[in-house]
């Protein structure tokens, strides 16, 4: 078949891998000059920066993409696990290394809170038998195939559906395991990882501590946009044609099956079509869509505000993923998803990708991505926002590290969410679509298919199973199962 996929996002470069493995004829189409969607890279002087993603687990689905192709993956990707995971630095001066080797978690855990670490223990455990009960059904198969709940996994999940916790919140069930408020909020912390609010997100997205803590959390050996830029000439060289700076203006469906796509005045047949394109920007702009009228009515992920600094100066207390908690985490998410702005005491994520790719900065520097998270765009006045919360920042940081860190920024640039709307079409800047604040919500998420709609896909981290790079490579392997060989 002759295949058009929009977008080249990691999911969108998947599916384009995946079926010209099959032997079909795909070409992709990118609104940008470069591959990659939300991974990407800027550079400011000597240092470069990681604009997008800045967490790599679950490697082998990279590795699954390589494999299909006959391609031995160590000549063109490789990476390496991370002994500590993020160092967190609290409002009273105490600090945590979460390492990814337990006896050593255990030690600094009692060395550092009044937590017992078997409690810890616990979580992780009870969040490691949650994945493995829900990944075939929540992430690597479609909630929206009927066949599918006729299967093993369907079935048998019936059966323990009250240990994927529905009905607590995340925060509220943290609260409840745990004694020490440091721990909570920790782990409430990885609601933030799919744009959610720990305060209203089921307690089911606790399976995510289980990702990046007990299988592990992996970096890249050339940085986080080498994923995007190996798959890009990995599908390449599988004979993918790419077809950059075009934005596709609609999908044409004629008697309830694409024909093709319009760009400018022309119009493009194709027999198959798969967009990697946010799906509130395609819902209101690309086709007529059927659930329009939905998709407009859920509540948007959060966005963020991420300052680039290259910074002349190094820092040992810090290492490749940092966190800078707020005094106040309940007010912090007040702001972010009902008042629509930021707080004056924001949680802030340091990664410093040169701590592991010296290249990155020169001798003795260090790039910082400096983030915060944010509301999406709804008109804010985000030049305001921005010097406000700089402001903020650096006087966090001057707390923290006991340091004047504004002598030490050298080159300097910023992204809002207009920036992260303008550069990746996701409708006000939501990096995760919509936001997980329901127990429903995994069931609302956009499907990878329509039924009214023959041979048009969709994958992505606007629909199902959702973002972050994991989520995204599997929605392009539910669509695979869709679309037979050539």
């Amino acid at each position: 078949m002759n295949v058009a996929v929009i977008g080249s996002g990691i999911a969108g470069l998947a599916s384009a891998i995946r079926l010209a493995n099959k032997g079909h004829r795909v070409t992709v189409f990118e609104k940008n000059n470069y591959p990659g969607g939300k991974i990407a890279q800027i550079k400011l002087g000597p240092y470069r920066f990681d604009t997008g993603p800045s967490l790599f687990t679950l490697p082998e689905l990279v590795e699954e993409l390589y494999k299909l192709s006959g391609v031995n993956i160590k000549k063109h990707f490789t990476y390496t696990k991370l002994q500590t995971i993020c160092n967190y630095f609290y409002p009273d001066g105490s600090r945590l290394n979460f390492y990814h080797d337990l006896d050593k978690l255990f030690n600094e855990i009692r060395n550092n809170t009044s937590e017992d670490p078997s409690n810890l223990e616990k979580h992780l455990k009870k969040a490691r038998d949650a994945y493995l009960i829900s990944a075939d059904v929540f992430i690597f198969n479609s909630l929206h195939k009927f066949s599918n709940y006729l299967s093993d996994p369907y079935k048998n999940i019936l059966f323990k559906l009250h240990k994927l916790d529905f009905f607590r919140t995340m925060h509220r069930a943290n609260r409840k395991l745990f004694r020490d408020k440091k721990i909570v909020q920790l782990f409430d912390r990885y609601a933030t990882y799919n744009g959610s609010n720990p305060y209203k997100a089921p307690a089911t997205l606790n399976i995510i501590a289980h990702l990046e803590n007990n299988t592990g959390a992996f970096f890249p050996d050339k940085g986080m946009y080498a994923i995007a830029d190996s798959l890009y000439r990995l599908a390449v060289d599988k004979g993918v044609n790419f077809s950059f700076n075009t934005m596709v203006d609609e999908i044409v469906i004629r008697d309830k099956r694409v024909t093709g796509l319009k760009i400018m005045n022309d119009t493009y047949y194709f027999d198959l079509i798969i967009s990697d394109s946010d799906i509130r920007y395609l819902a209101n702009t690309m086709m007529k869509h059927p659930r329009k009228s939905r998709i407009n009515r859920q509540e948007p992920s959060s966005s963020a505000l991420i300052y680039y600094w290259g910074v002349k100066n190094s820092f040992p207390e810090l290492d490749i993923h940092n966190i800078i908690f707020s005094a106040d985490y309940r007010t912090e998410f007040r702001k972010i998803f009902k008042e629509r702005t930021l707080p004056d005491d924001p949680t802030i994520y340091i990664f410093i990708s040169s701590k592991l790719v010296p290249e990155d900065a020169p001798a003795g520097c260090e790039n910082w991505f400096v983030m915060v998270n944010a509301p999406p765009d709804t008109g804010q006045d985000w030049n305001s926002l921005v010097e406000k919360t700089r402001k903020n920042i650096i006087s966090k940081i001057n707390s923290t590290l006991t340091s004047d860190i504004e002598n030490h920024i050298k080159f300097e640039s910023y992204a809002t969410p207009v920036n992260i709307e303008e550069k990746t079409l996701s409708t006000g800047g939501a990096l995760y679509g919509n936001s997980s604040n329901s127990i429903f919500a995994a069931f609302l998420r956009h499907p990878n298919f329509l039924p009214r709609i023959k041979n048009l896909y969709f994958v992505g981290g606007s629909v199902h199973p959702g973002g972050g790079i994991p989520l995204c490579l599997a929605s392009a392997g539910i669509v695979d199962k869709e679309i037979p060989e050539a």
